[in-house]
This record gives structure tokens, C-alpha cells and sequence, in this order.
């Protein structure tokens, strides 16, 4: 198959099953969430995960965030979900947020910088969602930019930064937010901001009373 894949006007559901299961295998992926794109491989392979640190220029002292298809699939690579982050997840997945969680055993240390706790997304994108589904496997997904560039939210610069070093390329055209998702933690009962994104402190506060 072609590297580009243009789902601008219309999405292939054969072609997305294909690029989900090479994922799976360990292929880097360029894909669009609501967010900005991202640039991923199976969370769970620890030399695709490496390689994704390589291509990015990214310090393998930073965590890579998991993208999930859905609640169940939170729970399967995460444990001991308090009753505050699972209103969190209920009332803004999927979405542009991303909750730190305690990881399941499962995941490799390198794809959370050896941290007990791994940072989970649910993509309201379905392209995302859906390659995720497909794949069966969480996601490793930082956002498609070479480290310290800005994030990339066409496919157009992204390709330029990675023409060699990617295995596939998936066209839906502009990001609809064009911002990273914002990044929650709960300590101690209490929620805490750690990157800023389009849901703020306010709204996560408002729904856990």
C-alpha cells in the first residue's frame, strides 16, 4: 500500500483495518486526532516504541501517552481507578484529554519513562479511535513534530520531517482543535492541570463535585 493514505473526502474502512494491524506489528503510523496528528505504534512492543523515540528526537526520560478505543480498554492497562478519575474519564472521553493513571504491568517502562503511571486518551477522532479499535493494542502516541518543533496539524510539514522514517501517512486534512490535549492528574482527591489544553481546570472540577 501507498504511504499517503487521503481520507480527506472519504475514509476506507479495509485500508484503516490494514494500517491498525501493522500497527499492531509495529509500524509507525502518522494519523489525525481532534487534537493535532499524532505519530504512533503499538504502546505494548518496546522496540517500535524506542524507534518512535528515535525518530522524534524525543528524551527517552519523557512518557509517551496510550491511546484507547474505550473505557474497558483504560481499565485492561491501568490499575486502581479511584472513583474521581473514573468521573473524569466518564464525562469528558472521548475528547481532548489526556488522565494519568497507575499503569498495569503491562506496560513496558519505556513507553512511560520508567514512571508507575502512563497518561491515557480516549481520541474523539474517529480515524483515531478507530485504527485503536482495530489494532487491539493501546496506542503509543506523542503528537506527529520532531521534539521542540511546533505540533503538526497538516499532513503537508509532518511529511516533510519524516518522509523516511515513517511507515504510513494518514490524510484527513486540518486538525479541528490544533492544541495538544490537556493533561489531568489526581493527588490526593484533587485534580491537577500538568499541560494546559481546550478543557480547563474549571470544567474537570465542575463534573466531579
Amino acid at each position: 500500500m501507498n504511504k499517503y493514505i487521503d481520507f480527506k473526502e472519504f475514509v476506507d474502512t479495509e485500508k484503516l483495518k490494514f494500517v491498525a494491524n501493522e500497527m499492531r506489528n509495529g509500524k509507525i503510523v502518522v494519523f489525525p486526532t481532534e487534537t493535532v496528528y499524532g505519530i504512533g505504534t503499538n504502546g505494548l512492543n518496546e522496540a517500535s516504541v524506542q524507534k518512535l523515540y528515535e525518530i522524534r528526537n524525543r528524551p527517552t526520560t519523557k512518557p509517551i501517552s496510550l491511546l484507547v478505543s474505550d473505557i474497558s480498554m483504560a481499565q485492561k492497562y491501568t490499575k486502581s481507578i479511584s472513583d474521581i478519575e473514573y468521573k473524569i474519564m466518564n464525562a469528558f472521553f472521548p475528547g481532548p484529554l489526556t488522565i494519568v493513571l497507575k499503569k498495569a504491568a503491562i506496560v513496558p517502562n519505556i513507553t512511560t519513562a520508567n514512571s508507575e503511571f502512563v497518561g491515557i486518551r480516549m481520541p474523539e477522532n474517529d480515524i483515531a479511535r478507530n485504527l485503536v479499535s482495530y489494532a487491539g493494542v493501546p496506542i503509543a502516541t506523542p503528537s506527529a513534530n520532531i521534539a521542540g518543533h511546533p505540533s503538526g496539524t497538516n499532513i503537508k510539514s509532518i511529511m516533510n520531517d519524516f518522509s523516511n522514517t515513517v511507515d504510513y501517512f494518514i490524510d484527513s486534512g486540518e486538525s479541528k482543535i490544533g492544541q495538544a490535549s490537556t493533561v489531568v492528574k489526581v493527588e490526593d482527591s484533587v485534580p491537577v492541570i500538568l499541560r494546559e489544553g481546550s478543557i480547563s481546570l474549571e470544567e474537570i472540577k465542575s463534573v466531579i463535585g
